[in-house]
């Protein structure tokens, strides 16, 4: 590592012969490869851009330049250039983000961690930059992946509007975004891989002509000039210079000096340039590169060695459903799949191996998935869309407009709801059962276990006139939470064993243990809980206004912002059916959690049995207070 301990900024690198440009590479990954096997991370595609990144840093002037990474996971070597190497705790407590964080560098321009929205931010830096006169260059560098989002196409319709407004587009082309990219503009792509290309044509022609008497140079000058047909023969970039925008490529991305030579031309135009690279995702590193899967994109604690996992967590959430699917499959011809360029992630491998025609996977597009199950549905189907739970933030419109106000029976299934932790702000699933609260007709279910996601996802896609949503958390699912009766549709998970029970524990999905823990240090202390499971928290069940009237106090629990969540939907039926009980409601307050664990994070906002267990005994004691002072009080003529 004696090269990369003294790079400890992006200038450092302009002391680099290539010979030393190359050692540097080589060191960074095994640097990754040691750093991320420790901690967890995504070590696939940062493999993949070593030596863009260093060609980037070399070329532009950062952070005078404004060097954009569209999503952001491939910025740990970018990190690493900008004086950034201690990786012992990534993604941990007080260690460094995943993703860009303003608040860790200068360098780090934008941290939203959405695929597809670095053309839109490098449109309007580029547009700010010509307002104010300056001469800063704005470099977006975006994935083949993220190219499929409708986002990226809107923001290259704009920037091409401006055919002399500087603005450098790197595509980080390699034929993946977590699995292979697939559709339209990956076939595109392909091809301009595997042509040789007009200018490296006309680069071997121009010798062999200009040596021909009399005809050659006339003829290699029309040839040059008869850019259109010529061109889209040779090498189809034509999609990218019919938008208006100059196209340099393709380019072996491992190739410094390739590289270096094509930005410097990139950056010299006057106007918008696209410079598209080729890379390979996992590069240097044998187990990802025989990781047809996703090479590595994201692992956890590994052995650097194998790249075999240290440990396994055991049954988690997504497997569950993603067994479930194909057991559906097999029972209702009617059920197919949608993902959004996350196959395994969202636990549908196993159903796109046994049903390969039932499947579709329509890029890092979510905007586009759920109109498409409106579709599907209208068309006599019953998809269901399996996705992020922050990344159908992306969706709502779609949610609201066309499969709501149709009346479409589309199940969306939302995997890693709730606080997730070590992925920063933008991936922690607490905004679903906000923003989806105004959506007519729509049914949201909080399964609390692995038994109640088969028995919710069976109940969601038997609902064919509504869209409705099956949420769960990230990880490992823990034992069967056994219900000990039933009230309308819910569970009741515990009874409060007296005939005037103190505290209505409403608990939601996944939290169930946890409030069960709640209920007993409640018990301790005198205060007798019932603990009830909606299951369907949307719309809330017409037995929960009654059960409550029977309670001193209510509290809700969930892992989802309280800002509109289901503690306030719970607080106006209760308003609705006249029923004056006080309520607390306990959730993830309305801000941006910083990266850390997920214990962390909850106990950092208050989200933990003690916390809660304190707070209702102090509501209940305030309770009993004041029904003391009424009593004390003497009565009046």
């Amino acid at each position: 590592m004696d090269l990369l301990t003294r790079i400890k900024g992006p200038r450092d690198l302009d002391r680099l012969g290539l010979e030393q440009l190359d050692q540097l590479a080589g060191e960074i990954r095994t640097f990754l490869v040691e750093e991320v096997s420790k901690t967890g991370g995504h070590l696939g595609p940062n493999l993949g851009v070593v030596e863009l990144t260093i060609a980037l840093h070399r070329v532009f002037e950062s952070p005078q330049d404004k060097v954009l990474f569209d999503t952001g996971h491939q910025s740990y070597v970018h990190k690493l250039l900008t004086g950034r190497q201690d990786f012992s705790k990534l993604k941990s407590k007080g260690g460094l983000s995943g993703y860009p964080s303003r608040a860790e560098s200068e360098h780090d321009v934008i941290e939203n961690s959405h695929a597809s929205t670095v053309l839109g931010w490098a449109d309007g830096l580029a547009k700010a930059n010509e307002v104010l006169k300056k001469d800063d260059h704005v470099v977006a560098v975006i994935g083949d992946g993220a190219l499929t989002g409708g986002m990226a196409w809107e923001a290259l319709n704009n920037i091409a509007a401006a055919k002399d407004r500087p603005l450098v587009i790197v595509v980080n082309d390699n034929e993946r975004s977590y699995a292979p990219t697939i559709g339209g503009l990956a076939n595109h792509l392909a091809t301009l891989r595997t042509t040789d290309g007009y200018e490296r044509f006309l680069a071997r022609g121009k010798d062999l002509l200009e040596r021909t008497p009399v005809v050659g140079k006339p003829l290699y000058e029309t040839l040059h000039g008869a850019k259109k047909g010529l061109k889209d023969f040779i090498a189809p970039q034509g999609m990218f210079e019919d938008l208006g925008l100059k196209y340099v490529g393709p380019i072996d991305g491992h190739d410094i000096e390739a590289l270096e030579s094509a930005l410097q031309r990139a950056k010299r135009f006057g106007g918008p340039v696209i410079v598209h690279c080729l890379t390979e995702k996992g590069r240097g590193y044998t187990p990802a590169l025989e990781d047809e899967a996703d090479r590595f994109h994201a692992v956890g604690k590994i052995h650097p060695d194998t790249g075999l996992p240290i440990s396994t967590s055991g049954l988690d959430w997504t497997s569950v459903f993603g067994e479930e699917m194909v057991k559906l499959g097999h029972e209702r011809e009617d059920v197919v799949a949608i993902t959004a360029a996350m196959l395994q992630p969202v636990g549908l491998g196993k159903f796109e191996a046994a049903f390969p025609d039932r499947i579709y996977d329509v890029g890092i597009a979510e905007q586009h998935g759920a109109v498409s199950a409106a579709g599907l549905a209208t068309g006599g189907l019953h998809p269901v869309f399996a996705v992020y739970a922050t990344f159908l933030n992306r969706a709502f419109d779609q949610v609201l407009m066309d499969v709501a106000l149709h009346k479409c029976g589309v199940t969306f299934v939302l995997d890693r709801a709730g606080v997730t932790g070590t992925d920063g702000a933008s991936h922690n699933g607490m905004w679903d059962m906000s923003i989806l609260q105004c959506v007519p007709s729509l049914r949201i279910a909080a399964p609390r276990d692995a038994d109640q996601v088969r028995a919710q996802l069976r109940e969601a896609v038997d609902v064919d006139d509504a869209p409705t949503v099956v949420r769960f958390s990230k990880g490992a699912v823990g034992p069967a939470v056994k219900a000990v009766g039933t009230a309308g549709g819910m569970d009741i998970l515990r009874r409060a064993g007296t005939d005037s029970p103190d505290v209505l524990l409403v608990s939601i999905g996944a939290l169930a243990p946890m409030c069960l823990e709640i209920a007993a240090l409640l018990d301790a202390q005198g205060i007798s809980t019932t603990v009830v499971d909606p299951r369907w928290v949307k719309p809330v069940d017409e037995a929960l206004a009654p059960l409550a009237a029977e309670h001193r106090v209510v509290v809700t629990v969930e892992d989802n912002s309280r800002a509109g969540g289901v503690g306030s939907a719970i607080a106006q039926a209760l308003r609705d059916a006249d029923v004056d009980v006080p309520l607390r409601d306990f959730g993830i307050p309305p801000v941006f959690l910083d990266h850390a664990s997920r214990g962390e994070v909850m106990a950092e906002i208050g989200l933990t049995a003690p916390d809660i267990a304190r707070q209702v005994t102090g509501l209940v004691a305030k309770l009993d207070g004041r029904y003391e002072s009424r009593a004390a009080e003497p009565v009046r003529d």
